[in-house]
């Protein structure tokens, strides 16, 4: 009979890269907190939120920097849940190194559409956050016989529907990030392989990369447009 070790099978498993975005965003929050806090409009700017004139002067870096930025404590206290158990589920399936560019896609899209509609000084996770949500309904979409990814295709589409309803309801709130983590994420699960799993057709996965990058680039133009 073969033993198992379950200590090393969990720390094999572990959902490293969420601990890892779990830790950068509280480690954010704490330097800023003692910078000039979290709600400071100039501290925000300075650690890098999304801010269009700062964008328009070079500072590409900020469709980035701010899915580890948060604006008080409700704010990062809310994301850091969602983070820790969507982050844990979604890196289980993907895998580090693909959930890692997943998360990064979705902010990065939410960050760019912000910019090309929004001139508020915004800032969170949630950009990537609405991206896993979205990512996760379109593999439900796309593997319908399994019976995982169905169930949890359907509680998160229940999930973002009432965010999305709540964030229009709300002032404060930046729905465009959110709006548009929501199509990177969906477009990424697109081209982003499950391991294990049957793959897309490389027909869907190109056109979903293609579009991903189209969007993104129109985006930006409006966000230029908008300052010209």
């Amino acid at each position: 009979m073969r033993n198992i070790n379950f200590r090393n099978y969990f720390r094999k498993n572990q959902p490293i890269v969420t601990y890892v975005f779990f830790a950068i965003q509280i480690l954010v929050f704490i330097v800023m907190s003692f910078d000039g806090g979290t709600t400071n409009i100039y501290t925000l700017i300075k650690y890098g939120a999304n801010f269009s004139p700062a964008i328009i002067s070079g500072e590409w870096w900020r469709f980035v920097t701010p899915i580890f930025i948060h604006i008080g404590f409700t704010h990062i206290l809310m994301n850091s849940i969602t983070l820790y158990y969507l982050g844990s589920q979604l890196e289980w399936i993907y895998g580090s190194w693909r959930f890692f560019l997943l998360y990064l896609l979705g902010g990065i899209m939410g960050n760019v559409m912000s910019f090309g509609f929004s001139a508020s000084v915004s800032a969170g996770a949630s950009t990537s956050l609405f991206g896993l949500f979205a990512a996760a309904v379109v593999l439900g979409r796309i593997y319908p016989h399994n019976y995982t990814l169905r169930s949890m295709a359907q509680g998160f589409l229940i999930l973002i529907v009432l965010n999305f309803f709540t964030g229009f309801l709300s002032s404060g709130i930046d729905n465009w990030g959110h709006f548009g983590g929501a199509i990177g994420g969906a477009l990424a699960a697109f081209f982003i392989d499950v391991p294990n799993l049957a793959p897309v057709a490389n027909s869907t996965r190109l056109k979903a990369a293609l579009g991903y990058i189209a969007l993104l680039v129109m985006f930006i133009v409006i966000g230029f447009m908008r300052f010209k």
